[in-house]
């Protein structure tokens, strides 16, 4: 039987305890911005650390499994996007990507940089990255944008990896937990980068995290993990309180030194800047929450509809590649939450001492 700490119940929690952790405080996955640095060093400090696969290929699943493992000896979470594209982009016709490329074309005479040629469909292969995850086995497999197949998660049961699915409505969340996954995400929209909506289309399926919570504890059964607008104790406890059996932080770790972003990126989320983000397609094709800016507002204001995922992350691929190397923040995917304003600390030992702290605190205060 397992000792429980009485004096910091919220460390024992059944995620906590599912997961290994010392600490149910898992940070984000990050996609494209991940480091294997990064998710070592949060598992190294009690935590769950992530790393995004999605945009890996199967050997490179299998080599950033071992780069982890060589670096962290507790549990770690790989991340991979069921839906790796959108069903429209599939049959996307040449007249409508030639009429984006023409709309962004000023954007691109703007960075003195050549319009490219139409993007082409191309995917990443599922199928072929869960097998290489299978392979690799690493201790937690998260999954977004959807559930695995049923033949997927016996075998990860089969092989000891724990499951987490993401939701961002009560019903997707009872679709994960009707399939068997081991823990779901309640994903409210104040989390920054992509909305992982699968039942109905992200815009449709905005609830806010301390909303989503308590709707998602009452109707599974499985361990629940708030993530969305989260960045301090606060977060943490109020989180708890309405049931939640860990959270998930992605901001306050994508800023600590470590991560995959670039010194603009990382500038940003350290400015004023962060006190305003929104919600947009038109970096990707998909909905993604970042810090607003000169590209996300002109873009709202055009009548012209994104390309489906992953064509239009393949058309502004060439752009946002100038824009970074001419420091062009107004015209660069800044991906933040709403919680940014919040952030304190810029190292991963800082941050989770402050987190553990100050929620001790908070539930000793909360107790006398």
């Amino acid at each position: 039987m397992m000792r429980v700490d009485r004096k910091h119940p919220w460390r024992e929690s059944k995620a906590a305890q599912r997961l290994g952790v010392r600490y149910p405080l898992i940070q984000g996955p990050f996609g494209g911005l991940s480091s294997v640095a990064l998710a070592a060093s949060v598992s190294n400090s009690g935590g769950l650390g992530s790393f995004g696969a999605a945009q890996l290929s199967p050997t490179q699943i299998k080599e950033t499994v071992v780069q982890l493992r060589e670096s962290t000896d507790k549990p770690f979470s790989l991340n991979l996007w069921v839906s790796t594209y959108d069903e429209a982009a599939r049959s996307t016709t040449s007249a409508r990507i030639e009429a984006s490329v023409l709309a962004a074309q000023h954007y691109f005479a703007e960075l003195n940089i050549p319009t490219p040629e139409a993007p082409k469909f191309s995917a990443p292969d599922f199928n072929a990255q869960v097998d290489a995850l299978l392979q690799a086995r690493p201790p937690v497999a998260s999954f977004i944008f959807g559930i695995p197949p049923k033949s997927v998660l016996e075998e990860c049961r089969a092989s000891g990896i724990v499951t987490i699915g993401s939701a961002t409505t009560g019903a997707e969340a009872k679709a994960v937990a009707d399939a068997g996954m081991d823990l779901v995400v309640a994903s409210g929209f104040e989390a920054g980068g992509h909305r992982g909506s699968f039942l109905a289309p992200a815009e449709a399926s905005l609830t806010g995290t301390f909303a989503l919570i308590p709707q998602v504890a009452d109707n599974v059964g499985i361990p629940v993990i708030a993530a969305g607008g989260i960045a301090d104790a606060r977060g943490i406890v109020a989180a708890f309180a309405l049931g939640a059996d860990a959270v998930q932080i992605g901001t306050a770790f994508l800023v600590c030194e470590g991560s995959g972003i670039g010194p603009l990126h990382r500038q940003a989320l350290l400015s004023d800047a962060v006190r305003s983000t929104g919600l947009s397609r038109y970096f990707s094709g998909r909905l993604a929450r970042g810090i607003r800016n000169r590209f996300m507002s002109d873009m709202e204001e055009s009548e012209l509809d994104p390309l489906p995922y992953p064509l239009q992350r393949a058309l502004m691929r060439p752009y946002t590649e100038a824009a970074t190397r001419q420091e062009r923040t107004d015209l660069l995917p800044l991906w933040a939450g709403q919680a940014a304003a919040l952030i304190r600390h810029t190292t991963v030992e800082a941050l989770m001492e402050s987190l553990i702290r100050e929620t001790d605190e908070l539930y000793r205060n909360l107790s006398l």
